[in-house]
């Protein structure tokens, strides 16, 4: 797996932005193809995708667009997805108007921090934003794990997948509700585990889907359970997770590591453009010893940020869409870290987790509870 690839996430113009109109959407999944071919241009071959991100299209179109042009060949790049949950009735990849109630749940699950009434004010602007219905009810039967794959191949225009991801370690209740919720807004978890989840997933690398198969969001005692699965025929090849200065992880990815399992880091800069930042939040790019030393190396504290990953061996998947940020990020092999630095970004612990999925804190498999 190369060490530095791209981030998809939220690569599109106007995140955030409630006022944004169906042309103007069209428009910022423009903004991702062109985003995703600059970064073929620059040198990356690394990218970060998820069914999720509602632009696997867009990513698939760019690839093939610069192999066409013989920039790139499709070996020469490593791609990686993420299983979402799926439910039986989402069989046909047209995609079908979405009620505004059932577009309002769906994107509550996505952006969880969105308050109800932003929710559904974005959904009435949003109205050719269309995702699956049913899409996070679950995704736990064999069949449902390998049609999910089968639309992200498709929408990717792709044969196969170097890495496909179980996204979360956590399964929802089955049934009509796309996010089902006790009185309380806390949701109605499975009767299903990750592990059932998994032998599923070792079937797409049998029949050529994907070449290797691993995690995100799973803590240790999560991936011991795995590797010690009866039967276990295919091992995680990588745990992708939230990692920076002000959440180290240094116990997670040293026990990953030690099983010969590959670590990736996503928000490695934090969420500098994050649409719903508050005040209180931090920012990584504020922090007085990471522009120090920063202004030291005579590099940026994202440059900083994205090497201190590289140094400790975990593979960084910043994202953007600015031509020069793209660029700028991956300028970072031509300097390195001293001891004494690496030590001063990784002792913050502060344990900021930025995307927390609060609402599953009741899940047995809810990977945050020991932090």
């Amino acid at each position: 797996m190369p060490i530095l690839g791209l981030g998809t996430w939220q690569v599109y113009a106007g995140a955030g932005d409630l006022s944004l109109s169906p042309s103007l959407w069209s428009l910022s999944l423009q903004i991702c193809r062109d985003a995703v071919k600059f970064a073929i241009d620059v040198g990356y071959c690394h990218f970060d995708c998820a069914y999720l991100h509602q632009n696997e299209s867009e990513t698939g179109d760019a690839v093939r667009e610069k192999t066409k042009e013989r920039v790139v060949r499709r070996e020469d790049l490593f791609i990686v997805s993420k299983l979402n949950k799926v439910h039986k009735s989402a069989t046909s990849s047209r995609q079908e108007d979405v009620p505004y109630r059932e577009l309002s749940l769906c994107l509550h699950c996505v952006f969880p921090c969105l308050g109800c009434s932003v929710v559904v004010r974005l959904a009435e602007q949003l109205p050719s934003f269309v995702l699956p219905l049913r899409l996070w009810s679950t995704f736990r039967e064999r069949s449902l794990v390998k049609e999910a794959c089968q639309k992200t191949l498709a929408a990717l225009q792709m044969d196969y997948l170097d890495l496909y991801l179980m996204h979360w370690p956590m399964g929802f209740k089955a049934g009509e509700e796309l996010f089902p919720a006790d009185g309380n807004g806390m949701t109605i978890p499975s009767s299903t585990d990750f592990l059932a989840t998994w032998e599923a997933m070792e079937e797409l690398v049998d029949a050529g889907m994907v070449k290797a198969i691993g995690v995100s969001n799973f803590n240790c005692n999560q991936i011991d359970q795995l590797l010690s699965k009866p039967g276990l025929r295919h091992k995680p090849a990588n745990n992708q997770i939230e990692n920076h200065p002000y959440l180290p992880q240094e116990e997670l990815i040293k026990f990953c590591q030690s099983k010969s399992i590959s670590v990736t880091a996503y928000c490695p800069l934090g969420v500098p453009n994050w649409p719903w930042s508050k005040p209180k939040d931090i920012s990584l790019f504020d922090d007085p010893q990471i522009k120090e030393i920063a202004l030291k190396c005579d590099k940026t504290p994202a440059q900083v940020l994205i090497h201190l990953q590289i140094q400790r061996n975990v593979s960084v998947i910043p994202k953007s869409v600015a031509p020069h940020h793209t660029e700028e990020n991956f300028k970072v092999f031509d300097f390195e870290l001293a001891e004494e630095e690496i030590g001063t970004l990784l002792a913050f612990k502060k344990q900021y987790h930025i995307y927390t999925l609060s609402e599953c804190k009741n899940h047995k498999d809810y990977p945050f509870l020991g932090e």
